[in-house]
């Protein structure tokens, strides 16, 4: 095993480096550095003290050593640091905050050519200094350190933070100010743990190859969804949090219904079959993500985008797709080698598309509970609980008319106490209602939105989350005696809230650490690895041909490709017409992620 390596900068007397050296095992390489020449550290007793306790011991010491230059001081072979150590950074005297922020930002820039690829970088700063939420007080932002966005400068995010104790160091003696006689005030400083963030690239669509029958076809992801299809979060191997809310929900409906689940397709609908979409889902269409079938003739061997594994999934699951064929000679229709070269379709909006496949086949079984779980595709407004891809649950249950009462009010009671347990396992105690469910009912007196008080997630959530819906109003053409009751939940935001989990976008990232978070089957309070990252806000505007009209909810979906998911909410301002011009202009906010 490679031993692990600790680098020490800004080092004044070396009181750092000579306590931690004791707690050292015998796998780990601590190398202390100071931007000081040695003979200017000969005034200082405790410094030589401390440099020759380093020198017997063993400790690689160096000297000039400037932490903003460290590719300068270590050859390549001689870099991958595990840890690297700066406490209290300061450029000395009376240096305002630009230059501690400037001093910073280079130290993290120059930390990013030195430190391992899962490496960490520890910053410790007296109070308020950082400009976190952390900090208490937290100072306003301009007059602090800004110690994450400097962080950013180096592709570095803050992922931990805890407050800096010298009595975790026996024999540590803050240096203070150089050239001067004063210490420091470390009451109530904190220690910042920054670890490298994935990389920001420029995300091409995949495009990916489906067969049906014998003809290939290929279609490129949409930009607004890079990232979002074929992620298989549902599928056995996973560990992913959104599977173990679904499994959770399941099982204990398991201890009410008897159960039934159904294999979800790919979410590919025909144009034909999306035409005629369920009458309580008529608006799904206008938000529908439509893409085009291209004949692809091409070599099946030779792909251009995606994996071996995407193909072979969509070969299993595409097998009963059916496309529009070309009229024969004899005025019948020909098999799928006749299939036009272009198809439309769209991505599911929803699984509620589903509905009536599921009960109008003869051997439905009533009363137990029939369940499909897949990823839906929305077009959607940019909001921090709103998101253009999410993972559905639908439950389908038919049952005798002269029981709907009592069926339906048994289920809704089930679902309402598996919810509120899901939903306080991380809270709390003191934070727990009596219930955090509501389910509204609708203007028609039929059906229901199930909602989440959010209170106790979120302090900016003024409003109740909507989870999902309860639809009561549908009816069978071969099972004219039964009703039946479909319960739509959003498994996204019910992971969101039950893990306390604050943006929709961590569900999706490629971080591995991630799921370092999750253990399978088990609910226990999450951490990001991502601590108070920075936001910006843009206002931006533009003329609009007031014939052709603004949709606004195409303008979110662009600025989402556009940005790639870093805008995370846009804020109607104004509108305005130039007398002149006539020209009709939108003002609007953006707020974005910085990292």
């Amino acid at each position: 095993m490679a031993p692990r390596r600790l680098l020490l900068v800004g080092e004044g007397n070396f009181s750092f480096a000579a306590a931690l050296s004791e707690t050292l095992d015998q796998n780990t390489r601590l190398t202390a550095t100071c931007l000081q020449r040695p003979a200017e550290l000969t005034r200082d007793p405790v410094a030589r003290k401390n440099l020759r306790y380093l020198r017997e011991r063993g400790i690689d010491v160096r000297f000039g050593v400037d932490c903003t230059q460290l590719t300068d001081v270590f050859e390549l072979h001689d870099r991958e640091f595990n840890q690297i150590y700066f406490n209290f950074p300061h450029c000395g005297r009376k240096a305002g905050v630009a230059k501690n922020r400037e001093l910073l930002a280079k130290f993290f820039q120059s930390c990013a050519d030195v430190l391992a690829e899962e490496g960490e970088v520890h910053v410790a700063l007296c109070r308020g200094q950082g400009g976190t939420p952390a900090d208490k007080p937290q100072r306003e932002w301009h007059n602090s350190w800004q110690v994450v966005a400097m962080a950013a400068l180096g592709g570095l995010i803050l992922s931990d933070v805890y407050p800096f104790s010298c009595k975790a160091v026996p024999g540590y003696k803050c240096t203070g100010y150089r050239s001067q006689d004063k210490c420091f005030h470390v009451e109530g400083a904190l220690n910042h743990v920054f670890t490298r963030s994935l990389p920001f690239e420029v995300s091409q669509p995949r495009i990916f190859r489906i067969k049906v029958g014998n003809q290939w076809f290929s279609f490129p992801e949409p930009e607004a969804l890079v990232g979002k299809l074929n992620r298989g979060f549902l599928e056995a191997p996973s560990c992913h949090p959104i599977k173990t809310i679904n499994e959770k929900l399941i099982a204990e409906l398991g201890k009410a219904f008897p159960l039934k689940r159904l294999k979800c397709s790919f979410p590919l609908l025909p144009q034909e079959d999306a035409s005629v979409l369920p009458f309580w889902n008529c608006d799904f269409l206008s938000a529908a993500f439509w893409i085009s079938l291209h004949e692809d003739n091409s070599n099946s061997e030779s792909l251009t985008g995606g994996t071996s594994q995407d193909v072979e999934d969509f070969l299993v699951s595409f097998s009963e797709l059916s496309l529009p064929k070309n009229p024969g000679r004899d005025g019948k229709e020909e098999a799928c080698e006749g299939t036009y070269g272009q198809a439309k379709v769209c991505l599911r909006p929803s699984l509620l598309v589903h509905v009536q496949d599921v009960i109008e086949v003869p051997d439905f079984l009533s009363g137990s509970l029939h369940i499909l779980s897949g990823p839906v595709f929305q077009k959607c407004h940019i909001l921090p609980f709103t998101m253009p891809a999410f993972h559905e649950t639908l439950f389908i249950l038919g049952f005798n008319q002269n029981l709907k009462d009592g069926c339906l009010q048994s289920l809704l009671d089930h679902l309402k106490g598996i919810l509120d347990s899901l939903l306080t396992q991380t809270l709390l105690e003191s934070s727990k209602l009596s219930s955090l469910v509501e389910f509204v009912l609708q203007s028609n007196g039929k059906d229901y939105m199930i909602h989440v008080k959010t209170h106790n997630f979120r302090s900016d959530c003024t409003e109740d989350l909507i989870i999902g819906s309860v639809t009561t109003s549908a009816t069978s053409v071969i099972h004219k005696d039964q009703c039946f009751v479909f319960v739509s939940m959003n498994l996204d935001l019910l992971a969101m809230l039950v893990w306390c989990i604050s943006d929709w976008r961590m569900l999706w990232t490629f971080d591995n650490r991630f799921l370092k978070n999750f253990v399978p089957g088990k609910i226990e309070p999450f951490k990001s690895h991502s601590l108070y990252p920075p936001c910006y806000v843009h206002d931006i505007s533009f003329w609009i041909d007031e014939k052709k009209g603004f949709d606004e909810l195409e303008f979110h979906t662009v600025a989402r490709a556009v940005s790639q998911d870093t805008v995370i909410s846009i804020q109607f301002l104004s509108r305005f017409q130039h007398p002149k011009t006539q020209q009709v202009i939108w003002e609007q906010s953006r707020t974005s992620l910085g990292t």
